[in-house]
């Protein structure tokens, strides 16, 4: 899921209130979505990404006898307990170090905890009288695990391009703009490295993701319907700001700032939308917000697309900026997705994770659409189609 980790303590406190569970819809198969004229191809690159695996147990924590899980190379662990804790006592996750922490008070949950980076969990509890179960876990890739899995998923991503999308020569094409490392927009395009900063990347039941953003001043979050649809899922999602590297090109990761979702405030599966809040919302109001452009965006207008592609840090998909032309641009303005004329589709770098990534216009810093569906070409929902069902929410 990343290389390079370079982790600053992350320390997470929760409470009853914090608890939760979870479930999503997969993508439509291509049967089952409306034929585009300006889409030949529909790849699932931008659908959710698989960036770990999960696992079965039976290990009872009790005071006095800590449960260490390690798993080596694994990029985070993630554990699910069952677990009764009467007022007093407290379940405790760290990594190996204990730079990492999040706490747990008196409840009664089944549940996936708070992960931590790197490759260990270690739970502790205190109170004599505590019943807690690890039953699952869920760890992320190990790097060569990871680069397993990007060889098949281009490989695939290649067969598709091949076999449905060819120029008049006959060699396979699909024009996309470049994705690069957020950090490398810092000081040639500013305003759209801040908007990145209101990108953030999902953990899904532990080992799949897409990616989600703040819309709007209050706590008001946007990603894919079949990527989260129900607050038992947001409940049990994690989402991570701040996940980015340090600089551009680099292999050291800023500290991620973790919290979870909390309710689910409207979502529509043939918009392909969800609209929900956060848990802890301020410890994530610093990094920003976008605001939405409701309007049909022209054809050859250039775009930019902040995402999680594979569950790396933070990159943009872009074209050259607003004074030049580049690839990451719109074909057409009203394409079919789920309905048809529902979606506007575009030339742009993305991969799997990057569902649920705001499409942004260099001409206003705003978002025109909601990354859903990768292929020759992406598309993604139009805001202008979406805004009416959650004006009063935003």
């Amino acid at each position: 899921m990343r290389t390079g980790l370079a982790i600053v303590g992350v320390v997470v406190l929760l409470g009853l209130g914090g608890l939760a569970s979870q479930g999503k819809r997969p993508i439509a198969p291509e049967s089952l979505r409306a034929p585009a004229k300006t889409t030949a191809l529909r790849a699932q690159a931008g659908g959710i990404a698989t960036v770990g695996v999960t696992a079965t147990m039976q290990h009872s924590v009790a005071e006095g006898h800590p449960v260490v899980l390690s798993y080596p190379g694994a990029s985070y662990v993630k554990v699910h307990v069952k677990m009764l804790l009467l007022p007093g006592e407290y379940l405790t996750v760290t990594d190996r170090s204990g730079g990492q922490s999040a706490r747990y008070g008196a409840a009664v949950i089944d549940r996936w905890l708070m992960s931590v980076d790197g490759d260990t969990a270690v739970l502790t509890v205190r109170g004599k009288l505590t019943h807690v179960v690890v039953d699952k876990i869920a760890r992320g890739f190990t790097p060569a695990e990871r680069a397993a899995q990007r060889k098949v998923e281009q490989s695939h991503r290649d067969a598709a391009v091949t076999a449905m999308h060819r120029g008049a020569d006959g060699q396979a094409r699909c024009a996309t703009g470049p994705a690069a490392d957020a950090a490398c927009f810092k000081g040639s395009h500013p305003v759209a490295y801040g908007n990145s900063r209101a990108v953030a990347l999902l953990l899904i039941d532990g080992m799949r993701l897409c990616t989600a953003w703040r819309v709007g001043p209050d706590n008001r979050m946007m990603t894919d319907n079949h990527c989260l649809s129900t607050t038992a899922s947001a409940r049990d999602t994690e989402i991570w700001f701040n996940d980015e590297c340090l600089i551009c090109g680099g292999d050291t990761i800023t500290k991620p700032v973790k919290v979870t979702g909390d309710e689910v405030l409207f979502t529509d599966a043939t918009l392909d939308f969800t609209l929900f809040s956060v848990q802890n919302f301020a410890a994530v109001r610093p990094f920003g917000y976008l605001s939405l452009d409701v309007r049909d965006p022209k054809p050859g207008e250039q775009l930019y697309v902040p995402q999680h592609a594979n569950g790396d840090p933070t990159v943009i998909a872009t074209g050259s900026g607003p004074s030049g032309s580049g690839a990451c641009e719109v074909v057409s303005p009203v394409a079919n997705g789920y309905a048809k004329g529902t979606d506007v589709s575009y030339y742009c770098d993305t991969s799997g994770g990057s569902s649920g990534s705001p499409v942004i216009s260099w001409n206003s810093d705003k978002v025109v659409a909601l990354h859903h569906f990768g292929g020759c070409p992406d598309s993604g929902v139009r805001i202008d189609l979406i805004y009416p069902k959650i004006r009063s929410l935003i």
